[in-house]
């Protein structure tokens, strides 16, 4: 069965749920359109932890064409190595998630927050045991910026083996996108689910 969907002008994470439920529903050839690079890259990743294959058209600056097919075995289930890239992200039972929703921390003086907020982070890369991941978001995508005094830190942590990621739509908001320097972009759905299943969460004032 084959189908086309249109998700032009659907926020994160709507692109990626739709085509969650049409190749749930039996569609084996779907033709998927988006105008944002973000929910290009969230379908591709969840298409391939599903064992699809894809091919990627762009057509014009900002707009995608994505082909997706399903193999004839059928849509692959999701196991601890492939929820990494897909929809779900994999069971985060006993692991320390941080979360960062802002680039200063504390309220008072905005300098003062942003000189705190640059500390915290690079604090967690001194301390014992180091996150399993970590999430920004709003005015926090910031901090994955070339100006972010964190940027090292956060290097250190990725490079480290710490998950970072970073909320696409955020990044789109505040024009940042081109100036990531570190992360993977991410999409709303699967924060939810890393934030919802993490046993502990970390997350500054």
């Amino acid at each position: 069965m084959k189908g086309v969907i249109n998700c032009k002008g659907l926020a994160c994470p709507q692109p990626v749920i739709r085509v969650k439920e049409l190749l749930e529903q039996g569609v084996e050839d779907l033709e998927v359109l988006v105008d944002n690079e973000a929910a290009s890259t969230n379908i591709q990743r969840f298409a391939h932890s599903k064992g699809c294959t894809v091919l990627v058209e762009q057509e014009g600056e900002t707009e995608f064409r994505l082909l997706i097919r399903v193999p004839q075995g059928g849509l692959a289930k999701v196991t601890q190595e492939n929820m990494q890239d897909g929809l779900c992200t994999p069971s985060t039972h006993g692991k320390l998630v941080y979360v960062i929703s802002s680039d200063a921390m504390g309220r008072g003086s905005e300098e003062l927050g942003w000189a705190l907020m640059q500390t915290y982070v690079q604090t967690i890369a001194q301390i014992s045991p180091l996150p399993d991941t970590i999430v920004l978001y709003n005015s926090g995508v910031r901090l994955v910026t070339q100006e972010s005094g964190a940027l090292q830190a956060l290097r250190t942590l990725q490079a480290k083996g710490v998950e970072v990621l970073v909320c696409g739509t955020c990044l789109d908001f505040y024009e940042l996108k081109s100036a990531l320097q570190v992360g993977q972009i991410s999409n709303m759905f699967a924060i939810m689910h890393i934030t919802m299943q993490a046993s502990k969460l970390m997350s500054p004032l």
